[in-house]
């Protein structure tokens, strides 16, 4: 890993840190006028996919490997601001069990959060990075593969049109069919076909007359395209026959430490055999004459992402564009949310948790704001116990720009929203999410008859953990109903023994 460059704080600089299967990767880069200018890009061949057990949890060697990269990289990130760093997580961890363990202890070592996201996000960003950096109005099939997923995106211009992602990879592939390191024509075939058979439900989606160009992202694509490059079969560009002349030479080897391909990286070499086999696939079954490297990634995906969460592309006057924005929408409308009494939740919501939290980050009151506008999707599922249904939903639907976690904490603002507190108790002992969470539950309850109810009489203070929520007697005369609910809510923090609520 070359030597550690300490980065100045500049304000443009936005920085990305993919955690891959195979390797983590660190990218520092400013956007000014439409123009992207890496400033730093470091990459430590980590393979934490290969560190899965047979009960598909991290073995400790596994996790000390990522822990000691994210310490390099905490150091090069040094004096960044929290809102201008995402670090991301892929696959892995999205399969491991322990994830929650060692995602703790990542935080701590990179000092800053870190998002798993789901395979449709990951692709959804892949292309986001390829589409800026190599722009293109022609329709594009955008493949990269990855330690332990495949993802495959259909797009035009910077809009992806379908992002699926496919549980195949080269880490999992070179694993599972050359665990010894043997190359055979046996291995490779089998290989090909558990391949096959992952991406076998693609084909009707992802068929040629879709698409006029086929582009690779990322370290499996880049890594056969330089070797194809290097031996002058190919000016870099892939095709089926350079794929079965790459094959040839593994199979004249017999094994991964006797094959020497030219302008193969030596932490390529292991998981190299299962690339060649899902590439190969992919050419042949889904008729790509050849295959282009392409310039963008993940990581720069990521970078295009935050800078439009932030407004910060060159232009002070840039709309802020957050795609979760639209997700929140989609949802409400796939979902049936009664929008009304969702804006009015969310509203009494925000303007509670501002007199309850007033110095809390920007993504805590979006959080909230989401969970608010969303707390009723489960009513499509059952009106009984809606809640529980909301909470599943929002932590196993797709929705482009969330992570996995922020859509899991969303879901626990959603469970929390009614109901007894006890089965938050775990949660409840994080002061950002105890206040999001009080702020929603006396929202829900002061809306429970789902009409507009005048709040600007309503005063909440709090000292420490003592709470007290302030009514006009006229007010409490008007709405007997919401103060019997609003009365019962208090009794019931107050039992709970996390704070303790007063009504005067």
């Amino acid at each position: 890993m070359p030597a550690m460059t300490l980065i100045a704080p500049a304000a443009p600089a936005l920085a990305a840190i993919d955690m891959g299967s195979n390797s983590f990767r660190l990218e520092v880069a400013q956007l000014s006028s439409g123009q992207y200018r890496r400033r730093l890009y470091l990459k430590e061949s980590v393979r934490l996919g290969a560190g899965l057990d047979e009960d598909s949890r991290l073995t400790e060697e596994a996790m000390q490997r990522g822990l000691a990269c994210l310490h390099k990289f905490a150091d090069a990130l040094r004096g960044f601001a929290p809102e201008r760093v995402r670090a991301v997580a892929t696959q892995t961890l999205r399969e491991a069990r322990n994830r929650d363990e060692f995602l703790a202890r990542a935080e701590a070592a990179l000092g800053f959060p870190i998002e798993v996201i789901s395979g449709r996000e990951e692709a959804r960003l892949i292309f986001a990075g390829v589409a800026r950096l190599q722009v293109s109005r022609q329709p594009r099939l955008v493949i990269d593969i990855g330690g332990r997923s495949t993802e495959m995106i259909l797009g035009r211009g910077l809009q992806p049109e379908q992002a699926e992602s496919f549980q195949v990879g080269s880490v999992g592939l070179s694993i599972r069919f050359f665990p010894d390191g043997q190359l055979t024509a046996e291995a490779f075939r089998q290989a090909q076909i558990a391949a096959g058979a992952e991406l076998e439900e693609a084909l009707s989606i992802y068929k040629p007359s879709r698409w006029k160009q086929a582009l690779g992202s990322s370290g499996t694509v880049g890594a056969v395209s330089q070797v194809l490059a290097a031996a002058g079969i190919t000016d870099g560009r892939i095709t089926p026959d350079a794929l079965r002349w790459c094959m040839d030479r593994a199979l004249e080897a017999g094994h991964v430490d006797a094959l020497k391909l030219p302008g193969l990286k030596e932490d390529r070499r292991p998981v190299v055999a299962g690339g060649l086999c899902i590439l190969y696939t992919l050419l042949t079954q889904f008729g790509i004459q050849e295959l282009l490297p392409a310039k963008g990634a993940l990581r720069q995906g990521v970078i295009f992402d935050l800078a439009e969460r932030l407004g910060d592309e060159g232009d002070a006057t840039a709309p802020r564009l957050d795609m979760r924005e639209a997700s929140v929408l989609a949802l409400q409308q796939r979902f049936g949310v009664d929008i009304a009494q969702a804006d009015r939740v969310q509203a009494l919501a925000l303007s509670l948790h501002r007199k309850l939290q007033p110095q809390a980050p920007r993504e805590a009151r979006r959080e909230l704001g989401w969970a608010a506008a969303l707390h009723e999707m489960g009513m499509m599922v059952s009106h009984h116990d809606h809640h529980r249904h909301t909470a599943y939903l929002l932590a196993h639907v797709d929705a482009p720009g969330f992570s996995q976690n922020q859509l899991r904490r969303l879901g626990e603002l959603a469970l929390g929203q009614r109901g007894g507190l006890r089965k938050m108790d775990a949660q409840l002992r994080d002061e950002t999410f105890l206040w999001q969470l009080l702020a929603l539950r006396l929202a829900v309850v002061i809306h429970h008859g789902r009409d507009t109810v005048s709040t600007r009489a309503l005063q909440l203070t709090h000292t420490g953990r003592k709470v007290d929520v302030r009514l006009p007697r006229a007010w409490m005369h008007d709405h007997p109903r919401t103060l019997f609910l609003l009365r019962e809510e208090l009794d019931a923090w107050t039992r709970s023994g996390v704070l303790e609520l007063s009504l005067s």
